[in-house]
């Protein structure tokens, strides 16, 4: 992260539950002023991809069908084309040619890249105005309306929406995960895939300071 970066001053819309502005907050330049860099973040996405694949897919080749290896017919004077045994690719219930088998996908991205993917992600979003805190959210028992009439609030109802938390709350979970395009995740599980996959980031205040806190 260049130094320019670091000393930019960012700031971001801070909102209260009823949808109204209450303020603004102050936040790191390194982590939501950097330079998107779209090769970056096309490879921390293709590797996130690649990771999330079980690799399990597997196909029998000729050597693993069932079946005799045995020669069906003679090679000449049957009138016939050549055939071999029964376990050929040509033959129905024979081996698969060149089909998959098992093998590991995975890719490896350094720490560093990672992070600045992710601060890229961030950067791209908060530059376009689609980052917003929470200056408040705390929920007396599991309410999805509670939570669909914040949203609604905030005018992000027809949205993709991923809503990023300090900690794990089962509450909050439960009242969320029934609402349409609105999915949670914990500050510290974020990554510029999952962050580039909505369209609005909702940070509540411990997710904020939980996000900068672990990327210092």
């Amino acid at each position: 992260m260049s130094a320019v970066s670091e000393k930019k001053k960012i700031t971001l819309p801070v909102f209260s539950g009823a949808g109204d502005q209450v303020g603004e907050l102050e936040v790191s330049g390194a982590l939501f002023g950097v330079e998107v860099k779209p090769q970056v973040l096309d490879a921390a996405v293709v590797a996130y991809l690649a990771n999330q694949r079980q690799g399990t897919a597997d196909t029998k080749e000729r050597g693993e069908v069932a079946g005799s290896a045995r020669k069906l017919f003679r090679q000449k004077g049957t009138g016939r084309a050549r055939a071999g045994s029964r376990r050929s690719p040509t033959r129905v219930g024979g081996g698969i040619i060149f089909g998959p088998t098992p093998r590991d996908y995975r890719q490896r991205l350094p720490k560093k890249l990672r992070r600045q993917a992710l601060n890229q992600a961030l950067s791209s979003l908060a530059g376009a105005g689609e980052i917003k805190v929470l200056d408040a959210l705390a929920l007396e028992g599991i309410s999805t309306r509670s939570v669909a009439e914040m949203i609604r609030a905030l005018g992000l109802e027809n949205e993709k929406v991923l809503l990023i938390t300090g900690k794990a709350d089962e509450i909050l979970s439960k009242s969320a995960r029934n609402i349409e395009k609105l999915a949670m995740v914990r500050a510290e599980d974020l990554n510029a895939y999952v962050a580039l996959r909505f369209r609005h980031l909702l940070f509540t205040r411990e997710g904020l300071d939980r996000l900068q806190e672990v990327s210092a």
